[in-house]
C-alpha cells in the first residue's frame, strides 16, 4: 500500500485520532454515502454500534461526540472547535439529529448510540452505523479506526484495487533496509527520496505548500496552547503547565534573573506539553502520527527552528519528509495505534519520526538517519496505553514531552557515530509488532490495567 506523507500528517481535532478524528471521518463518510446513493431522505432512524476500544474509553476520548458531529456531516480537518458545543448540546436538548446537516431524524442518545462490551476480530476500534427507514433497514457499514485517523471499511477488507495501491512510486520500500539501499542506488537523501515519491500524487509546488500548512497548524496548536489556561475538561481536574511555564522561562531571559537555568530542553518540553493540552481540550492539532502523540514531532521540529538561525522553510519540508519514511514503516510493519500494540505504537514511532526528520536536517546520512529512528523507537518498545479516565491526559500529555527530547538525544548519539550499529530499524520495529500481540488488552487503550486502575486504587 502506497502511503502518502499528508496520510501521516492530517489536520484534526483532539483528543484521538483513533478514538476522535478516526469515528468522526467515518460517520461523514456513511452520511455522505447516504446521500450520493439517495437515501438521505428516507432515514427515519440511525444506529451508532462502538465496539472494542472504542466502547470501553470511547466516552473519554469523545468517541460519542464525534461520531455524532460526522453524522451530521462534519470533517475533522474543517470544523471549527468552537462549534464543536452549541451542535452536542442542540442535539441533546432536541434530540434529532440533522443527518449529513440537511435531514432531520429523531435521535436519542440513550437508545440510538450503543456502547457493546464486546471486539470485532479485525480491529480493536470498531464501529457499525445503521440507518433505517420505516420499511427496514437502509445502509449498514462497519468501520475500523486503525490509528492516526486511517478508516477502513469492512466491506474493503481483503478487496483489490484499492487506489492507494493503484499509486506507482519511483522509489517504493518495504522496509528500513530497502530505504536504504534505494538510496545508496540513487544517490538520495531520504528526503529527496520521499518528495520524489510525493509527486506520484501531486505537483512539488503542491507537496510542499501542503507541508508548510501543516506546519502552520502545528505553530498555531503551539500558541494556543501557550496562551490558553485553566482545567482540561474530563473530570481529572488536570491543570493546564504550559502557559506558567512559558511565563517563567521568558523570566528567565531577563536581566538580574539569579539562579537560572533555562535550557532548550526546557522549551522543548513546553511545545509538546502546550500541544498535548491543546488536544486534550479538543483544539486543533495535527496528527502525527496520532493525536496521543501529537506534541512531539512539533516539538522536536520548534527546537529546531528555534534554536537554529539559519533555519527554513526548506528544512521544514525536509524535516516532515524524512519523518514520514519512519512512519510508513512503523504503520506498514507494526502499527501506529495504541489500541492495537500500545502506546509504544503511538510515541514510540512518533518519537522516532521526529529523530528521523531531526536527523536530516542536521545533515545526518541516511545510515546516520536510521540509526537515529532504532534509537528513539528502541527505548520506547513495551510502552502501554493505560490512559487514566480514559481520558489523553494522564499520562499522555508528559509522556509526549519526555520522548521528544528522548527523539532529540536519539539523534545526538546517531551522529557521534557512522551509521553503523548492532539492531536495525526493521528489527525494531518488528519487536514492537510482537510486543503489541503479546500485550494484554488492558494495556492497549481500554483504561482496565496499569496506570488507569493504580489511580481508581490509590
Amino acid at each position: 500500500m502506497a502511503i502518502s506523507v499528508f496520510d501521516l500528517f492530517k489536520i484534526g481535532i483532539g483528543p484521538s485520532s483513533s478514538h476522535t478524528v478516526g469515528p468522526m471521518r467515518a460517520a461523514a463518510t456513511f452520511a455522505q454515502a447516504l446521500r450520493e446513493q439517495g437515501l438521505l431522505e428516507q432515514v427515519s432512524r440511525v444506529e451508532v454500534r462502538l465496539y472494542g476500544s472504542l466502547s470501553a474509553t470511547g466516552v473519554g476520548h469523545a468517541t460519542d461526540r464525534a461520531t455524532l458531529l460526522g453524522l451530521m456531516g462534519e470533517w475533522p480537518d474543517q470544523i471549527d472547535p468552537q462549534h464543536i458545543e452549541p451542535l452536542i448540546t442542540q442535539l441533546q436538548d432536541s434530540q434529532v439529529l440533522q443527518l449529513d446537516g440537511r435531514h432531520a431524524v429523531a435521535f436519542d442518545c440513550s437508545r440510538d448510540l450503543l456502547l457493546l462490551d464486546e471486539s470485532l476480530p479485525y480491529h480493536p476500534n470498531a464501529m457499525t452505523l445503521e440507518a433505517s427507514s420505516a420499511s427496514g433497514s437502509l445502509l449498514q457499514q462497519t468501520y475500523y479506526s486503525v490509528g492516526g485517523g486511517f478508516i477502513v471499511e469492512a466491506a474493503q477488507i481483503g478487496a483489490a484495487g484499492d487506489s492507494s495501491e493503484q499509486v506507482r512510486l519511483p522509489y517504493d520500500f518495504d522496509s528500513a533496509a530497502e530505504l536504504l539501499a534505494l538510496c545508496k542506488q540513487h544517490q538520495l537523501r531520504v528526503s529527496e527520496l520521499m518528495m520524489a515519491n510525493e509527486l506520484a500524487w501531486r505537483p512539488e509546488a503542491e507537496v510542499r505548500s501542503g507541508l508548510l500548512k501543516l506546519w502552520a497548524a502545528m505553530r498555531e496548536c503551539v500558541d494556543n496552547g501557550l496562551r490558553n489556561e485553566g482545567i482540561l475538561p474530563g473530570g481529572l481536574k488536570v491543570k493546564r503547565r504550559a502557559a506558567k511555564l512559558h511565563r517563567s522561562l521568558q523570566e528567565l531571559g531577563k536581566p538580574n534573573v539569579i539562579g537560572s537555568t533555562l535550557s532548550a530542553m526546557e522549551w522543548v518540553n513546553l511545545f509538546a506539553l502546550a500541544v498535548n493540552e491543546e488536544n486534550a481540550a479538543g483544539g486543533r492539532m495535527v496528527t502525527a502520527p496520532t493525536n496521543g502523540a501529537a506534541g512531539i514531532i512539533p516539538a522536536v521540529l520548534h527546537y529546531y527552528m528555534k534554536f537554529n538561525p539559519d533555519a527554513c522553510d526548506n528544512d521544514v519540508v525536509d524535516f516532515l519528509l524524512s519523518a514520514a519514511a519512519v512512519g510508513i514503516l512503523c504503520k506498514k510493519n507494526a502499527s501506529i495505534s495504541g489500541a492495537e500494540v500500545g502506546c509504544q505504537g503511538e510515541v514510540g514511532s512518533a518519537c522516532s519520526m521526529a529523530a528521523a526528520g531531526l536527523a536530516e536536517v542536521l545533515g545526518a546520512t541516511p545510515m546516520q538517519l536510521e540509526n537515529a529512528a532504532e534509537i528513539a523507537l528502541e527505548h520506547n518498545l513495551g510502552l502501554t496505553c493505560d490512559p487514566v479516565g480514559g481520558l489523553v491526559q494522564v499520562p499522555c500529555i508528559e509522556r509526549n514531552a519526555i520522548a521528544a527530547v528522548k527523539a532529540i538525544n536519539a539523534v545526538q548519539m546517531a551522529l557521534r557515530g557512522d551509521g553503523e550499529h548492532f539492531i536495525s530499524l526493521d528489527r525494531v520495529i518488528r519487536t514492537m509488532r510482537d510486543t503489541g500481540a503479546d500485550m494484554h488488552a488492558n494495556y492497549k487503550e481500554t483504561s482496565r490495567g496499569g496506570l488507569a486502575v493504580a489511580f481508581v486504587e490509590c
